[in-house]
């Protein structure tokens, strides 16, 4: 019995060494997965295929980015844009009450004329400067004194956003200390290193362009932006920039952009939050032709173009949603009046269980009917109709006498999906996106400050 004890004894302790040895494995494989390789998070399935577009130049724009260390190493992290004299500056900017402090300094700026010096615009990547009190203040000052000094342009026309880390100060010497060197390298070309340079949780740099005739000659309008969670914008979405060479007063440049920020800065959503750092920009630089009035032709083509760039930036950064495998649009029709139709559509884009379920491809229609009821709109139970795509799920308040639940559950599977709600109720409509919920972003966000 003694020597079989003593075998039983040393095949528990292989046993636990064996153990151990494969826990420990286990748990380098789950920090390998975890951790994002050195280049970066593997790019989102939603991204555009075409990566980032080729932009022409606009005239009396220079660009430029450099690494400052800000938080993130081996990357750049800032970015210059240059305006040429003459240029405009539009705007749109959270709404939030914790607003930062480079959101305050530009909401003080952005009506001002002065356009005959020029103007700039500074952006870092890894800290938002925001809830930093006095620190965050002296912050955005020190950095537009700076940038003024060295492009020669009044501080009043420099305007500065800052993305990441909410309550701890910039440490905006690591920026200025690198304005000769963002100075020295700003070029016409340089737009594509600027998205790259905005992103935090990005996946990918996000650009839009378009181009519009005129009868003096083509105008560009191009843009970039970044945002992937923390995204429920409230006038504006989280860091865009759109530039244009056509010449247009500001004031008829703030008017498009307060008609459009509506209908697509302000009709998407990621996670239902509203950051503290919201900056929509939009700069004319005046170097290029006469865009006229909404009245003419051209005028209305600039107009639209300048909704399209608006409306495809927004949708980028839903694609690029924190963990997203869905693209998902919310349409809202029969409501009361447009205010209730949104109110419904983003009822359902923002609920977690109809996100969750979208990720897990399971139609589950039941949540749609709660995030109707909880909206706050004015609903009929019996007049309600829900479809997913073209699939007619309900209708009259019941379960459709046409639906097939595994023609649903295969219409899921698709990467980009859409779910229409009629109230029976008006004319009211709204169109929202957003994205699914997955566990990829409890990951990025569990750790997004480690």
């Amino acid at each position: 019995m003694g020597k079989k004890a003593d075998k039983i004894e040393k095949l528990k302790r292989k046993l636990k060494k064996t153990e151990k040895k494969l826990a420990a494995a286990l748990e380098a494989a789950r920090k390998a997965l975890k951790e994002e390789p050195a280049e970066g998070p593997a790019i989102s399935p939603l991204a555009p295929p075409g990566g980032f577009p080729s932009i022409p130049p606009i005239a009396g724009l220079r660009l430029a980015a450099v690494e400052a260390g800000v938080r993130y190493k081996g990357r750049p992290d800032v970015m210059l844009a240059e305006l040429a004299p003459g240029s405009v500056i539009a705007g749109a900017f959270t709404r939030s009450s914790t607003r930062s402090a480079p959101v305050l300094d530009c909401e003080a700026k952005i009506g001002r004329e002065g356009g005959e010096a020029g103007a700039a615009i500074l952006v870092n990547a890894g800290n938002a400067n925001a809830f930093t009190g006095r620190a965050g203040v002296e912050a955005v000052a020190a950095l537009t004194q700076a940038v003024a000094e060295r492009l020669g342009v009044p501080a009043e026309r420099v305007f500065t956003s800052s993305t990441g880390v909410i309550g701890e100060p910039l440490p905006h010497e690591r920026i200025t200390a690198k304005l000769d060197e963002l100075a020295a390298a700003l070029s016409p070309t340089g737009i594509a290193a600027a998205a790259r340079a905005i992103m935090t949780t990005d996946t990918f740099p996000k650009g839009a362009v378009e181009a519009v005739e005129t009868p003096e000659g083509p105008v560009t309008l191009a843009g970039i932006a970044k945002g992937s969670g923390m995204i429920a914008p409230d006038m504006a979405t989280m860091l865009v920039y759109i530039f244009t060479d056509a010449r247009i007063p500001r004031a008829k440049l703030q008017r498009l952009v307060d008609r459009f920020v509506p209908g697509t800065f302000n009709s998407i959503t990621v996670d239902s939050d509203t950051s503290t750092s919201d900056t929509l920009l939009v700069a004319a630089t005046c170097q290029g032709p006469d865009v006229g009035d909404g009245r003419s032709a051209h005028g209305r083509a600039f107009a639209a173009a300048l909704e399209r760039v608006m409306l495809d930036l927004a949708q980028q950064v839903v694609r690029d949603g924190e963990g997203a495998t869905k693209f998902v649009t919310v349409s809202v029709t029969g409501a009361a009046s447009d205010a209730d139709a949104k109110r419904v559509a983003m009822a359902i884009a923002n609920s977690p269980l109809v996100k969750t379920a979208i990720a897990g491809e399971d139609p589950n229609w039941g949540r749609v009917v709660m995030a109707v009821g909880k909206s706050g709109a004015k609903a009929d139970r019996d007049r309600l109709a829900i479809r997913f795509g073209e699939i007619e799920v309900a209708r009259d308040g019941w379960v459709s006498p046409t639906y097939e639940e595994a023609r649903a559950a295969a219409y899921m599977k698709n990467p980009e999906i859409e779910i229409g709600v009629d109230l029976g109720l008006g004319a009211g409509r709204a169109t929202v996106w957003t994205c699914d919920l997955t566990h990829r972003y409890i990951d990025i966000n569990a750790d997004y400050r480690s």
